[in-house]
């Protein structure tokens, strides 16, 4: 049985545990304030909030519920639309309200539930991060001035907050239900009654947060054995061993997001990282997950394969070690054996004198697949490039390093005959392909731009 809180609502379920929690809450808790929209995690109308004790704290995410499956809810608490109201319209709502901000309807629960999420987050409560909690959610007909001021509102019922727990103060002062103070309590009592347990244990598929298989094989996965990654302790956790930084495989974007580990050596991790899809998206986007993916625009992968990244797989009867530019072999194939899982990943962490840098162009930005993406580790001394590693995705069949235009720039100076030289090179190593996202020229042009990005990062790091 799957078992979890929903709303206030103690839940067992023998529903395969593939099926997608959108369905469940809909067509089998008759919730039907959350809403079918594109179903691939674009439009935000699905979104719910999900309540795990981390640390014996209780801490709230926003999803989409369209590409999660029932199973990475095992053990923790839902909260849909429904469970938010309140005599009357709450706060929330109200502020949606006061603004003239909903129109037609069908998007409003989806914002409402971020910025709920937003008032459990403990984050500051300023507009831009009200703000920042709805960009997953899309508004066809509204306009978004009428939603950002909405925003700033619900950020200003949050100023008083100052140190206090999140959902004791929403709940004391009727922003949210009260009864969200006692589910802290509630799920210590479900956790401890399931004792760690993962359903199911004899699962032929392994899946994390299935952000992007769920959009693939939707129908197919509902019915499949699958082993839940995204719930096990042990596959989660980033930390600094000596000078490497290993990853569990299981940890998602958010995880890389506020890892005081990352933060520390990435200065510009926030920029970096809101270039990966949305809130909702990193919130359950596993890092492991976008690295076997094997997608050749994988964000993440091309993050981790400019910095030289190591994988380690396991059988359960011993392990491997894998440099991560050795798992592709040919698109969307692994050296990556039928009984092994990707248990974690680690790097060198950079130096004194290295920088780092990530570029992305997509149609949509921020929110979307890349066109290119490109990433650039290097080491800068008395105005000569070191060590040095830029990788590129969508330009190529698989997530690529440039190896020929790396070795080249290797002790050259930086400067512009340097740069346009590396970009000559570059475009001789890669193979783009027309498609949606872009022809052929254009992600050939996007490449070049993106070196010369890198470039004015770099002398910009360099400076300080």
């Amino acid at each position: 049985m799957i078992k979890f809180i929903l709303n206030n609502k103690d839940v067992a379920t023998s529903l395969p545990p593939g099926m997608v929690l959108l369905d469940f809450v809909r067509y089998h808790q008759h919730l039907t304030g959350t809403k079918v929209g594109c179903n691939e995690g674009d439009c935000g109308a699905c979104t719910l909030l999900v309540g795990e004790l981390k640390d014996n704290e209780l801490r709230y995410r926003s999803l989409t519920s369209c590409l999660t499956p029932l199973g990475n809810v095992h053990g923790k608490q839902v909260v849909t639309i429904e469970g938010l109201n309140m005599e009357g319209l709450n706060p929330i709502q109200q502020a949606m309200y006061d603004e003239s901000a909903t129109q037609c309807g069908f998007c409003t629960p989806g914002f409402v539930v971020s910025l709920a999420g937003f008032c459990l987050s403990g984050k500051s409560a300023t507009p831009q991060n009200a703000i920042a909690a709805v960009d997953g959610n899309i508004c066809r007909c509204t306009g978004y001035k009428s939603i950002e001021r909405a925003a700033a509102k619900v950020a200003q019922l949050m100023q008083a907050r100052q140190d206090a727990d999140p959902v004791t103060f929403v709940s004391n002062n009727h922003i949210l239900p009260d009864w969200l103070a006692g589910i802290r309590q509630r799920l210590y009592l479900l956790q401890t009654e399931l004792n760690g347990q993962l359903h199911p244990t004899d699962a032929t598929e392994w899946v994390g947060g299935g952000t992007d298989v769920y959009v693939q094989k939707h129908d197919a996965m509902k019915e499949a054995s699958i082993r839940f990654l995204f719930g096990d302790a042990g596959l989660k956790g980033i930390s600094r061993q000596g000078n490497r930084c290993f990853i569990g495989a299981a940890a998602t974007v958010t995880d890389l997001y506020e890892s005081p580990v990352m933060q520390q050596y990435f200065p510009h991790l926030a920029d970096h990282i809101k270039l990966v899809s949305s809130t909702p998206i990193r919130n359950i986007a596993t890092v492991g997950g976008n690295l076997i993916n094997a997608s050749p625009i994988g964000d993440l992968t091309i993050f981790l394969l400019a910095l030289d990244a190591t994988l380690i797989f396991s059988n359960n009867e011993q392990q491997r070690v894998l440099p991560l530019s050795l798992l592709y072999q040919g698109y969307k194939k692994l050296d990556r054996h039928a009984d092994e899982q990707l248990v974690s990943i680690s790097f060198e962490l950079p130096g004194r004198n290295s920088c780092f840098n990530f570029e992305k162009v997509s149609k949509r930005t921020n929110l979307d697949i890349a066109s290119v993406n490109s990433a650039c580790y290097c080491t800068i001394e008395n105005d000569h490039i070191g060590d040095i590693r830029i990788s590129a995705g969508g330009v190529a069949p698989i997530p690529t390093l440039l190896e020929q235009t790396n070795a080249f720039l290797k002790g050259q100076p930086v400067n512009d005959t340097t740069i346009n030289q590396a970009i000559t090179i570059a475009q001789s190593e890669i193979s783009p392909i027309s498609d949606a996202r872009g022809s052929e020229a254009y992600k050939r042009l996007l490449l070049g731009q993106l070196i010369k990005a890198h470039f004015l990062k770099v002398v910009q790091q360099a400076a300080h």
